[in-house]
């Protein structure tokens, strides 16, 4: 499995998770994104309607009777609706459940900093995980120590 750290340093996470989001099903795979915020959920999903003037990233909501179906699903609790095997955690907050799912995405902000340095030293060193930090540089995400 792999867990990508991504410190927003500058753009906040609604900026980030659309692009996420469509590499993911470039890659053909499905995402769940996790936002325990109610208010930010729904600015992620207004992001995802928006992200490309010509198109739309298609998604629901993990409670929605359709979720199985949808490519990407946004939910408040770690779980996965949509069969996905990536996840994006949003809100800075790290699940355990994360761990069942094959790439974690964990966008993190300064206020979070301490948490993602324990979680990336929990992680960094066991056998079935590949971690990677990921920053923001001139617009640009560049993997850095």
């Amino acid at each position: 499995m792999q867990v990508d750290f991504y410190h927003l340093t500058r753009d906040p996470a609604v900026s980030l998770i659309p692009v996420l989001a469509q590499k993911t099903l470039d890659a053909g795979q499905r995402l769940v994104i996790v936002e325990g915020d109610p208010v930010n959920r729904e600015r992620l999903s207004e992001a995802l309607w928006q992200h490309r003037p010509e198109s739309f990233l298609a998604h629901d909501s993990a409670d929605s009777d359709y979720a199985a179906l949808q490519p990407i699903v946004l939910t408040a609790q770690c779980r996965n609706a949509n069969h996905a095997r990536f996840i994006a955690l949003a809100d800075g907050q790290w699940h355990d459940a994360a761990l069942a799912f094959d790439r974690i995405f964990y966008l993190f902000t300064a206020r979070d900093i301490d948490t993602a340095r324990g979680n990336w030293r929990a992680l960094y060193g066991r056998a079935d995980v590949t971690c990677k930090y990921w920053k923001q540089e001139g617009g640009r995400w560049k993997e850095g120590p």
